[in-house]
């Protein structure tokens, strides 16, 4: 857990925690408990790193195959 919180900051994940307080400072001031849940719902996803897809959710699988590839034949069409 605490590898989770103290590694691998980014640019990005500093925006979401940035956003993510001054979503919640505007609600504190303002007195909206919604505007509060999403201020809690954009900090924690950069506290621990995690987004719709979960941390490293989106990552698209290098499969390598060992299909043998087939010789295309071709007929001229005329």
């Amino acid at each position: 857990m605490k590898k989770i919180l103290l590694s691998n900051w980014n640019l990005i994940r500093v925006l979401r925690l940035g956003i993510g307080i001054a979503i919640l400072v505007q609600a504190i001031v303002e007195k909206d408990v919604l505007f509060a849940i999403a201020g809690l719902l954009f900090s924690g996803m950069a506290v621990f790193n995690i987004g719709c897809c979960g941390a490293g959710g989106c990552n698209v699988l290098n499969s390598k195959t060992s299909e043998i590839e087939k010789d295309i034949t071709y007929e001229e069409v005329v």
